[in-house]
């Protein structure tokens, strides 16, 4: 009986683990888009080229690798895999530049939504690093409206930084508002607070420049 009992319960512990890691954050929340919103994010979007910086000179490029290399040693308890790790941060400093955002600040909100797991579930299904709603998929997608889409990096992470963008040009450069627009909790501080102290462990001093 008791050998029964072990068993069940480490089945269950291995269920358990089986299923998708949950997220604590809230979500977006779905708003009516202007046609020409709509086709604007839907172009930042449509850009699927891999996400390889490029640099105007030796220096800038070095600037990013001595970034990467002190990126890697903060990350390396999340992600102890080098190459993921590398392709991760890769990904989100060319996601977040090619938004016009800051890295550090999407490195924090990351934290705070999904604490990087890249299969993170919300209890409203908001999906992936970045927390992203599916509804996105059918509001500027390519028509795909398979939410397990968003469990792609390059995938979550340009739905993420895009939708960021736009709360950010909505609310007129108000990050505090923004944030909390993202989170579908505008005007409550919890949310916008965490973030911006999220963002201070991923604060470089010596950031590089790209095209």
């Amino acid at each position: 009986m008791q050998r029964r009992a072990g068993l069940q319960a480490l089945l269950a512990a291995a269920g358990l683990l089986l299923l998708p890691s949950r997220a604590r954050a809230g979500s977006q929340i779905e708003e009516p888009l202007a046609d020409s919103v709509r086709t604007a994010l839907s172009a930042a979007i449509a850009n699927t080229a891999p996400p390889v910086p490029e640099f105007t000179d030796t220096e800038t490029r070095l600037a990013y690798l001595r970034w990467l290399g002190a990126m890697s040693d903060r990350l390396k308890g999340k992600k102890p895999d080098w190459p993921d790790r590398r392709d991760f941060l890769q990904t989100v400093w060319y996601e977040s530049r090619r938004a016009g955002l800051d890295t550090a600040l999407v490195l924090g909100l990351i934290q705070v939504e999904s604490n990087f797991r890249r299969f993170a579930i919300s209890r409203v299904g908001a999906r992936g690093y970045m927390q992203v709603m599916p509804f996105w998929l059918r509001l500027i997608g390519d028509g795909d409206g398979d939410a397990g889409r968003l469990f792609r990096m390059q995938t979550n992470l340009r739905f993420g930084c895009v939708i960021l963008r736009h709360y950010l040009d909505r609310e007129r450069g108000d990050l505090y508002l923004a944030l909390g627009r993202y989170n579908g909790s505008r005007g409550k501080p919890h949310y916008p607070n965490a973030v911006l102290a999220a963002q201070r462990k991923w604060l470089y001093s010596d950031a590089p420049a790209a095209r």
